[in-house]
């Protein structure tokens, strides 16, 4: 399986733009998968200098109702025009961040796209090789941290329950490789859920400063789960930098950085 970044906050050179945002390019032996399109077009510009076709993509998957997610979407529906797109219905929702600005999709995106847009709700079994996952009939075993995000709920704001969220779960040659985008449901639940092979997304841990005690101990915990499953895992974005620095230097070989121009064989 190939693994390219589009995008992601950083990159691995100044050829290739970065924003806060993510989208993935996965190509497996039966599939061309689109994951997320990142905040604005960068997705498609850096894919252009990759020598990726977005035109070639046969099935696109939104992670959850964020901006930095899929703020790009229109721009994907210009440059491809069979591929279908898909989100779960909460995705179109009203997401705000802890200063309460608006962080949900733009209100142009509610309305499909020549009837290409797939609201699925709950699980999606694609085919033998794909399935979507929202975990929202699990029980978590770690505590989910809405993090100061909130939802507009019945008229009122409301921690974010994150039940707009997906997963995608490939299979490809014997092995589970499981494809997130921020992981607001806790990076080690999702291990615990699924233990896969491989782990692609963000862990969404930007705000855990590895200079607090309390920190540092929320990233010694993490780390330690995380390699209690034999899962290889490549992250970024909403990782944040401290914290992926203070997890590499614990995961070592078993944790990769996603960075915009970045490819990889899974």
């Amino acid at each position: 399986m190939k693994l390219s970044v589009l995008c992601e906050n950083t990159a691995i050179s100044s050829q290739y733009l970065c924003e806060h945002g993510l989208s993935l390019y996965i190509e497996t032996g039966h599939h061309h998968i689109l994951f997320d399109m990142g905040k604005t077009e960068a997705f498609s510009v850096n894919a252009q200098s990759m020598g990726i076709s977005l035109s070639d993509a046969d099935i696109a998957v939104l992670s959850h109702g964020h901006y930095d997610h899929g703020g790009g979407l229109p721009v994907f529906f210009a440059r491809n025009k069979k591929a279908p797109l898909c989100l779960q219905p909460d995705a179109l929702g009203e997401y705000y961040n802890a200063n309460g600005k608006y962080i949900g999709l733009d209100q142009a995106i509610r309305n499909p796209y020549d009837g290409r847009t797939l609201l699925i709700p709950g699980v999606l079994s694609i085919d033998n090789n794909l399935t979507l996952f929202t975990c929202n009939d699990l029980l978590p075993r770690f505590p989910i941290d809405a993090d100061g995000l909130t939802e507009k709920r019945d008229g009122m704001m409301q921690p974010d329950r994150f039940i707009h969220e997906q997963y995608l779960l490939i299979l490809e040659r014997g092995r589970r490789i499981l494809v997130s985008g921020c992981s607001h449901k806790g990076i080690r639940n999702l291990i615990h859920w699924f233990r896969p092979d491989v782990f692609i997304g963000g862990f969404h841990l930007m705000h855990t400063d590895p200079n607090t005690d309390e920190g540092q101990q929320l990233l010694k915990d993490t780390a330690d789960y995380l390699l209690s499953s034999p899962t290889v895992y490549y992250t970024g974005h909403c990782t944040g930098e401290a914290p992926y620095a203070f997890l590499k230097s614990i995961m070592k070989e078993r944790l990769h950085r996603l960075s915009s121009g970045a490819v990889f064989e899974i």
